[in-house]
């Protein structure tokens, strides 16, 4: 009896789109600048900027400070050398992390997941889905399109690895693609070994190994014709690279991973939607009692979408749509999370007052663009409390409303012997970060000063305080003294030049008591006569 097999649609093979931003940072800084003429903003020599050790260095540079010698990498002071009209511009590092989360959600129009690619990249699986734009070469022009569309200057490949793509993007002519059917080698292997997405420290010594391309690292890791000697010498670069532990330290397992020969896991990103509110008015209201209605309804609406998703807001921005086009923008940040109604009605009643209507206000939205888990519980004394408005996070909230959102915060402890170093701020109801490594001290004074102010000792005993000092215009004599007590600098993060403090707790004649130290000794090869400085004042 012969049997018949139901024809099946073989899977379709893994195709990775790579999109290399070559210019987010300079791209984003032109867009806030002139949006609409970049020859304008490309007219002034101009590098972004990051503060190190050893002074401003540039991160990016425009088309005219490139063309000025301007380079990634290089010292501010060394380019102004070479172009002394250089416009400095801060970096912002942290703005072009999330323009790229952005753009990785935007650009899974084209595949049904996208993964970032730090600091400047997006990795897209468009599996099975490039004969909806056509073809896999239509899908690329479509992506060139789409950006230049928006401002920014990318490059893309596909190919059948993440390591591929990423390669082809980066180091290959625009638009190159690796079908299923090529030989990967044949490809890529003239491409320099950096398409390894490898560390510096590793390119150095692949290069001192006289390794440039990844087709010379293949030969050398197995793919020649004598596998006895093909495996020796990969068996010799896997003990030089046996101790590195990350991917992008070890080429074998980079050279692996472009092959197809390794999985490389990818961490998809997902749209995580903010839960938003809103009112579209049949009538524009004008008056504050109509205003206070809708937020009232608003504030209702959020209270159950927030419920549905098991959390709380922490930070709420309320934005009302006038007649004339304006949109007035309202926004506050809780304490701690919450999804109470007449809460969130109480903190915006202090934010209305201001609010001009013009001729009308015809739509009102609510939405919690920061927002944290928070289980359902059962009502007990605390949620009483905050029904009444008297709970610590609900009087945080207030007070912050009122003051400013950095008006309220609390002292946390450091772990540091330094008087100025040992404590810290932050906000109230942060949660404390254990710290190792406290120390308990001897009794410090309520008050330090925000930064310690020189004295002028006018008579000091031989034993080493000053039985006289002037201080803010007035002199004061010293009738007590305790101490000294000596605190050493911190060695690990500061100069060798820095001198030790001796403390003294003093009393002058009209009992107030200070907090004193003599900064070095006389003769310590450190600087020159020991200075004194007041840092703290006793109750």
């Amino acid at each position: 009896m012969q049997m018949e097999h139901c024809g099946s649609t073989p899977p379709s093979p893994r195709r990775i789109l790579a999109i290399w931003f070559a210019r987010l940072s300079v791209d984003r800084w032109r867009l806030a600048h002139a949006p609409d003429n970049r020859a304008a903003a490309d007219a002034l020599p101009t590098a972004l900027i990051t503060e190190t050790a050893h002074g401003p260095r540039i991160v990016a540079a425009n088309d005219a400070g490139l063309a000025a010698g301007a380079r990634a990498g290089m010292l501010l002071a060394d380019a102004r050398a070479l172009c002394p009209h250089l416009a400095a511009v801060p970096a912002d590092p942290a703005g072009d992390l999330a323009a790229l989360e952005k753009l990785a959600l935007w650009a899974q129009r084209w595949g049904p997941w996208s993964a970032l690619d730090p600091p400047d990249g997006v990795l897209v699986d468009v599996t099975g889905a490039a004969h909806l734009f056509g073809g896999e070469e239509a899908l690329l022009t479509d992506v060139a399109a789409a950006f230049a569309q928006r401002g920014l200057t990318v490059r893309a490949a596909l190919g059948p690895t993440a390591g591929a793509a990423w390669a082809l993007a980066h180091f290959a002519p625009p638009g190159t693609i690796l079908t299923p059917a090529d030989d990967p080698l044949r490809l890529l292997g003239a491409l320099p070994v950096a398409a390894l997405r490898l560390d510096d420290d590793v390119l150095t010594v692949l290069r001192r190994l006289g390794i440039k391309r990844l087709g010379e690292l293949a030969g050398v890791s197995g793919a020649e014709d004598d596998p006895s000697r093909e495996a020796a010498a990969r068996d010799a670069l896997r003990r030089r690279f046996r101790n590195r532990r990350s991917p992008a330290a070890n080429p074998l397992l980079r050279l692996d991973q472009l092959l197809g020969k390794v999985p490389e896991p990818l961490l998809p990103v997902l749209a995580r939607p903010q839960p938003m509110v809103q009112r579209r008015l049949m009538e524009p209201i004008r008056h504050r009692t109509l205003l206070d209605q809708v937020v009232g309804d608003l504030a209702a609406d959020m209270m159950r979408a927030l419920e549905a998703r098991g959390e709380g807001a922490r930070r709420l921005e309320l934005a009302l749509w006038r007649v004339d086009g304006e949109v007035l923008w309202r926004r506050i940040e809780l304490a701690a999370a919450t999804r109470e109604a007449s809460h969130m009605i109480r903190l915006f009643a202090a934010r209305l007052d201001d609010i001009e209507a013009g001729f009308g206000i015809e739509t009102v939205q609510l939405r919690a663009s920061w927002s944290e888990s928070l289980a359902l519980s059962q009502a007990d004394l605390d949620a009483a409390a905050e029904q009444h408005g008297t709970s610590i996070a609900a009087c945080i909230d207030r007070l912050s409303v009122r003051l400013g959102p950095k008006a309220v915060s609390r002292p946390v402890p450091r772990a540091s012997h330094i008087p100025e170093r040992a404590q810290g701020w932050q906000a109230p109801l942060d949660q404390l970060v254990p710290t190792q490594g406290l120390l308990a001290f001897h009794a410090r004074p309520l008050k330090l000063l925000d930064r310690a102010e020189p004295i002028a000792v006018l008579y000091a005993s031989p034993d080493g305080f000053p039985q006289r000092f002037r201080w803010r215009g007035g002199v004061r004599e010293v009738v007590r003294v305790e101490g000294p007590e000596r605190i050493a600098p911190e060695w690990w993060r500061e100069r060798s030049t820095t001198r030790l403090r001796d403390y003294y707790r003093i009393e002058d004649e009209a009992g107030r008591r200070y907090w004193i130290y003599r900064s070095g000794l006389a003769g310590d090869g450190r600087g020159g006569v020991p200075e004194w400085f007041l840092q703290g004042l006793f109750a």
